[in-house]
């Protein structure tokens, strides 16, 4: 492709015009993989239940520096809601416009030119020696380096990043370090590094009760009625104070169904969904008993299935979160802070085997919306904060 475009840029346009709805690829990772093995990446596609994961790595020795990232994209709603086709990748006033922009096909295409630009500089002067060497390379760093790609991050996320880590688990191989393109930044590019994530528990509660006409409620047990002031005691609970590290636990209620959708019936069950982001100041026992008490206080016939679909996790103030702060700073001039606060990612999973997990990407103003877009400017310096942190962790050049 010519254009006037930075191959960011140029990359970044030909995954945004992939429509990789989860948990579609669409040949995105085909492509990245393509331009991974031509820089002297050994590539493995691991296929699970209709997802596409890859695993590329660069490397034999430690330690092991991991890029992490999604190809998928959530749906885009009604495109007639887009200033721009939603996977047209139209630049307009200097920001690329797509589904999945920023979200994380910006940091995927930043990640694979800062591997190549930063390969590309630690060119070994004894080609023969490399050759000859266990990588049968032209380039030399210090240690491996890693892409971890799947298309199920946005959907369910059970056949994807953790199935990966469980592969490598299962072989011993280990990850020291590790670099998820998740969209951080808030307000400018550069302020936001999260080292840690709260965990997330959800609950299906029905309470039972009996079904009947408005007009008899004698004979009948309205399980809505009922649950009203367990309901008000739940959401007043105070779980923990959080931390240093972390905000405190909060629980939400997401869903409430009840009834036939006939006016004229009371239900006859009251089904509750609810989920709590938790710190590590509280267990899920914990969680789960205080639920179950403020059940048996209330004499509610409920039962409740409970998913413990992350854990908490933190990476300490250390060689990889100050190796990115001082590549941030030095690229962008901005003092990045540490932050543990939003959702969930696929560090959960990582997190498991690699002791030092951050995420770092673009901003995350227009991540989900329609008109999802990111700076041209940004995306070329995210690249080359990229680059200076592989050279601070893997490279061979002097400083």
């Amino acid at each position: 492709m010519s254009s006037n475009n930075s191959k960011t840029i140029d990359l970044l346009i030909d995954l945004v015009q992939r429509p990789s709805v989860t948990p579609e690829d669409h040949g995105c990772q085909q492509l990245i993989a393509a331009r991974l093995q031509a820089i002297g990446f050994t590539l493995e596609h691991m296929h699970h239940g209709g997802v596409d994961n890859l695993w590329a790595r660069y490397g034999t020795e430690e330690p092991v520096f991991v890029f992490a990232g999604h190809t998928d994209v959530v749906p885009t709603g009604n495109e007639n809601d887009w200033s721009q086709p939603p996977f047209s990748a139209n630049i307009v006033d200097g920001e690329l416009y797509g589904r999945g922009a920023a979200d994380m096909k910006g940091s995927v295409a930043a990640m694979i030119t800062a591997i190549e630009r930063f390969l590309n500089a630690n060119q070994t002067s004894d080609l023969a020696a490399a050759e000859s060497s266990n990588n049968a390379s032209k380039h030399k760093i210090k240690g491996s380096l890693a892409v971890l790609l799947t298309s199920d991050e946005e959907g369910p996320a059970v056949n994807g990043t953790v199935k990966v880590v469980e592969a490598l688990a299962a072989r011993n191989e280990d990850i020291h370090y590790c670099v998820v393109g998740e969209p951080t930044s808030t307000s400018t590019l550069g302020d936001t590094i999260k080292n840690g994530r709260r965990g997330s528990l959800s609950a299906k509660m029905r309470v039972h009760g009996t079904q009947g006409h408005v007009a008899y409620p004698h004979l009948a047990d309205n399980p809505a009625h009922k649950s009203f002031k367990f309901l008000d005691e739940m959401v007043s609970i105070k779980w923990d104070e959080g931390d240093d590290n972390f905000p405190p636990t909060t629980l939400q209620i997401s869903n409430i169904n009840a009834g036939t959708g006939a006016g004229n019936v009371i239900p006859g069950t009251l089904t509750i969904d609810f989920n709590l982001r938790y710190s590590p100041a509280i267990t899920v026992e914990d969680i789960q008993a205080q639920i179950k008490a403020l059940v048996e206080k209330h004499k509610l016939p409920a039962d409740i299935d409970w998913i413990n679909s992350a854990s908490p996790f933190l990476t300490p103030t250390g060689s990889l979160t100050d190796a990115m702060r001082r590549a941030v700073n030095k690229v962008v001039k901005v003092d990045a802070k540490l932050d543990t606060g939003g959702g969930t990612s696929d560090g959960r999973f990582i997190s498991r085997t690699c002791k030092q997990v951050i995420e770092f990407g673009p901003l995350n103003a227009t991540i989900h919306q329609t008109n999802e877009r990111i700076s041209c400017k940004d995306i070329d310096s995210l690249s080359t904060i990229y680059e200076n942190l592989l050279e601070t962790i893997l490279g061979t050049q002097e400083h």
